[in-house]
């Protein structure tokens, strides 16, 4: 373990103690607290949400548009950008036309878990500027669990619509990520190796410190720096995760309509593309955070948030790039490559990890 930089449990002041603080309503014991806490809860889900309401309508169609020379939404307010409302009422205004053998406590369902457990996983991302709702010393493990139910929706959505399109969808979606899990977690792991801890916090206080310095500038300890065959594992299994090229193969327009969404509309599709977003915001936290420095970067500590919601949109970015430059493999490539390639490549990288941190200490 890197000595000398981590974070005391306890050390970290959480938002909903300074809401609590700022507010007074720690004075009023348990309720206060719970307050305290869902006002935190609200501020950072309506954060994401936002990012959210930009990426889906707006972002990903202007990107796009960009790489492939195309013009994209330029008419509805500056830039296209009430885009966002249109689209936002045209969804909502639909009818929920529900599948009539759909099996409906699985198929209600199903979108709620996809969004919500997405959302579930920022309450132990260190986001800077005092933004953070938890800090529990299994803060990686909580996050991946978390992120992992949405697997679970998948299913449920493609079994419950009675649509073999949407079944083939589910079956792609739950093979892909079981396939894709285990190198994400192990490569993870890796960076546990390092700093010795679970700990969001103490993560990315282990990357605060310099690597090399030179005086008037210093590079950082991020451990996309310190170990960049980890991070480009991590990238490539987080696309899998998150269902972008090349390993889009759940939704394969092409092949099987939409896949697990096949059947859904109106609200429910709002909220299955709403979580599928908020996924890829996820998987971009998670590698802000761990291989990122987090919040870390120039300037004052109050500036942590900006800096962080910038390595979001940067992993964003990437995976708009890899959706419109890198054509899907099929489904049989996509399960050779992760458990022949990703999953060797991810223990190896975890062994060398292990030897290469006990020779220095």
């Amino acid at each position: 373990m890197i000595e000398g930089t981590l974070l005391q449990a306890g050390d970290t002041v959480l938002l909903p103690e300074r809401i609590g603080d700022l507010t007074g309503l720690d004075q009023f014991g348990l309720a206060g607290e719970l307050l305290a806490a869902f006002l935190a809860a609200f501020i950072v889900g309506n954060l994401m949400l936002a990012m959210t309401g930009v990426a889906g309508p707006w972002a990903k169609r202007k990107i796009t548009a960009a790489f492939t020379d195309r013009i994209a939404v330029n008419r509805l307010g500056p830039a296209g950008l009430l885009i966002i409302v249109a689209d936002s009422v045209r969804l909502l205004s639909k009818e929920n036309i529900i599948p009539e053998n759909a099996d409906r406590p699985a198929y209600d369902l199903a979108p709620i878990v996809v969004a919500s457990s997405a959302l579930l996983g920022f309450a132990v991302i260190p986001m800077g500027s005092g933004i953070h709702l938890a800090d529990p010393e299994v803060g990686l493990v909580f996050v991946f669990a978390v992120a992992g139910i949405a697997s679970l929706g998948l299913v449920m959505a493609g079994y419950s619509s009675a649509n073999k399109y949407s079944m083939l969808g589910g079956l792609r979606a739950v093979a892909q990520n079981v396939a894709y899990e285990i190198p994400l977690v192990v490569t993870g792991m890796s960076v546990v190796i390092f700093t010795g801890s679970l700990q969001m916090s103490e993560i990315v206080a282990v990357q605060n410190q310099p690597l090399v310095d030179f005086g008037l500038f210093a590079i950082p300890a991020w451990f996309a720096i310190v170990n960049p065959f980890a991070f480009v594992l991590f990238l490539l299994a987080n696309f899998a995760e998150v269902g972008r090229n090349p390993f889009d193969t759940p939704e394969a327009p092409t092949e099987i309509v939409a896949g697990y969404q096949t059947e859904y509309s109106s609200v429910y599709f709002v909220l299955i593309y709403l979580g599928e977003f908020l996924h890829i915001f996820l998987g971009g936290a998670i590698i802000a955070t761990i291989f990122l420095g987090g919040p870390a970067g120039p300037g004052p500590e109050a500036l942590g948030i900006v800096w962080f919601i910038i390595k979001i949109w940067g992993v964003f970015l990437l995976t708009q790039w890899m959706r419109s430059a890198v054509p899907r493999v099929r489904v049989d490539q996509l399960i050779e490559i992760g458990w022949k390639g990703l999953l060797v490549l991810s223990f190896a990288n975890l062994i060398l990890t292990a030897i290469i941190v006990g020779i220095i200490q």
